[in-house]
């Protein structure tokens, strides 16, 4: 490898991504080493992937790379492996999906636009009259966890309770299970759905079967999890998108003027955030990618925000552009893993702008940015703003 200032090494240190310039290695890694051999040090032994394609391709090869281990890099294994959606293999994650994806599809997102618009104008109402608030807890925090609460059938009297434990867990980098009363309080829940089924996720998670057996309570509890879980990179996109809208006003002004341009410009929104920093497989089988052999039981790390940024796929990728043209991001992954709640998560935005759009009439950055010290996720973990009605 040619000697540089720039080394791979730093991006297993979350200083990097909180303080530091991430894309500068993951650029210089497309340019010369697009799949590199970390040794083991701290972390287990891990190879980076960093080119659109590669990670495109193992995406899309689930048999030979698994999920069942993990999908984020860590010490050990993941707890909650072959359990949930996201940390299994087929066929049982085809079977998990088809529990929740009734929840999910574009049919279901579409009857759910109203609750999503009553709970956007709800949380900027009240951010209106603060006037100053924090953009990533006062709106969108609140925003996202209140539509997975509702699809769960969490009653609202319990959001700001869910929104504390889960805000609480965020913080100190841990998993949601690992929040006693996070658990104690999906516990009854599920087994109040047990006992009388309603209309909700949590009903389908209990009563719902896989291979003609219902799942185990700590099934259930890890998929609940899983759920909220992943409304981190949901809000983080709400997040990152309205930061890059302040820093590129100009294309605030251009959706302003033209709304049809706010499908694309979500799009782009997903693709310049890229609020999941990195997505892990471990092979399954013996693999060559650009000449290197990777091994049976390796590990390998997929840097999604280098993927969405890669030059051979997107021109001019380090410009934030509404109206960009093909956009063949990678933000929600793609294949059997392609995030279920995609369609959710994309009206959500789609409601968002448009609701700032519409009923605000200035919005301003009134403090500094801070970043989450994360190689998981990444964004602002605060944005301060002052916002005025129209």
């Amino acid at each position: 490898m040619t000697t540089t200032a720039v080394s791979p090494a730093e991006l297993t240190d979350p200083g990097l991504h909180a303080d530091g310039d991430p894309h500068a290695v993951w650029r210089w890694m497309r340019a010369h080493d697009p799949v590199h051999r970390h040794q083991e040090a701290e972390l287990p032994a891990f190879w980076s992937l960093t080119r659109h394609e590669d990670i495109r391709s193992v995406y899309r090869d689930a048999a030979g790379f698994s999920s069942a281990r993990g999908v984020l890099l860590r010490s050990g294994d993941d707890p909650g492996g072959g359990m949930t959606l996201a940390l299994s293999d087929a066929p049982r994650h085809r079977q998990l999906r088809g529990l929740m994806a009734d929840w999910f599809h574009t049919r279901a997102v579409r009857g759910l636009e109203g609750y999503v618009r009553a709970a956007t104008r709800s949380v900027l109402g009240r951010a209106l009259e603060l006037g100053e608030c924090d953009f990533a807890h006062d709106v969108a925090g609140r925003l996202s966890l209140s539509v997975i609460c509702h699809i769960l059938g969490i009653p609202e009297r319990d959001h700001e309770d869910l929104y504390r434990w889960t805000n609480e867990a965020f913080e100190a980098h841990r998993s949601l299970v690992s929040h006693p009363l996070l658990v104690e309080y999906f516990m009854e829940l599920l087994y109040r759905r047990m006992e009388e089924p309603t209309d909700d996720l949590v009903s389908s998670l209990v009563n719902g079967t896989v291979d003609g057996e219902l799942l185990t309570e700590e099934e259930a509890v890890f998929n609940c999890e899983n759920l909220i879980g992943a409304t981190e990179n949901g809000r983080l996109a709400l997040i990152g998108g309205m930061q890059a809208f302040l820093e590129h006003p100009d294309q605030w002004q251009r959706l302003a003027g033209d709304r049809s341009l706010m499908p694309g410009a979500v799009e782009e929104v997903l693709r310049w955030t890229s609020s999941a920093t990195h997505s892990m497989r471990v092979a399954t089988r013996p693999h060559e990618i650009r000449g290197a052999r990777i091994e049976a039981g390796d590990r390998v790390v997929l840097w999604l925000p280098s993927g969405n940024r890669d030059e051979e796929v997107f021109t001019d990728p380090y410009r934030f552009d509404v109206s960009r043209s093909p956009n063949r991001h990678i933000a929600l992954a793609t294949g059997e893993h392609v995030c279920i709640g995609g369609t959710l998560a994309r009206a959500e935005m789609r409601v968002l702008f448009t609701e700032l759009l519409d009923g605000v009439g200035r919005i301003e950055q009134s403090g500094p940015v801070r970043r989450l010290r994360s190689i998981e996720v990444n964004g602002p973990e605060s944005l301060p703003v002052r916002l005025t009605a129209k």
